[in-house]
């Protein structure tokens, strides 16, 4: 069992590493995070979605622009997709499941907000859809994706593309880089001197 842990951990540091060592993947949030900064400013917000895990990143990372990651500051405009039942079950139901981001799109996206994607396979239907619709209505579009980006590759302004085809390790990164995401918006939207110490944890 101790070899299985190890060989996991290996696993999981090896793709981190790649990550780490990927100069087109930290040019990329760091442009996502301006753009959405940007969008903050002027009064739009971001919109995240994503299925299974990538729905869990996606109520994480709206958690940390909402109320904070590591420093108090104002809240940021930020929605997960993934989080009101009642509209993913009507849509689910009445349309398709693979609408259930879309419709919302329709429904509260405006020109100039941002739509953040999440699949680590890179083919989520319902996240391409919303992808699709949003740049038809002039949203900035992110994918963090894996898999080599998978359909959602083409249909998103940037593309975070974890260099792995393992589930859990793309998750892994995804939610590192997230939290990074979450940084660079804060130091575009408050300033470059934004305070970064960790306040003490809540009790």
């Amino acid at each position: 069992m101790q070899d299985l842990i190890r060989k996991q951990l290996a696993q999981s540091i090896a793709t981190m590493t790649k990550v780490l060592n990927d100069k087109s993947i930290h040019e990329t949030v760091v442009e996502a995070g301006r753009i959405t900064a940007e969008a903050m400013k002027a009064g739009r917000k971001l919109m995240v979605c994503g299925n299974g895990g990538s729905a869990a990143d996606a109520q994480h990372l709206v958690a940390e622009f909402v109320s904070r990651l590591t420093v108090d500051r104002p809240a940021l405009r930020a929605i997960a997709l993934t989080t009101d039942t009642s509209i993913l079950t009507a849509i689910g139901n009445d349309y398709s499941y693979d609408n259930v981001f879309e419709r919302q799109v329709e429904a509260i996206g405006q020109e100039g907000d941002v739509l953040m994607a999440i699949s680590t396979s890179g083919n989520s239907k319902n996240c391409a859809k919303a992808l699709k619709l949003a740049k038809k209505m002039g949203i900035h579009t992110l994918a963090y994706t894996g898999n080599k980006g998978g359909a959602m590759a083409e249909l998103a302004g940037l593309n975070v593309i974890v260099p792995s085809d393992t589930t859990m390790n793309i998750q892994e990164s995804h939610l590192a880089l997230e939290h990074i995401f979450c940084m660079v918006v804060e130091r575009y939207y408050f300033g470059e001197d934004f305070d970064t110490k960790p306040q003490e944890l809540a009790e």
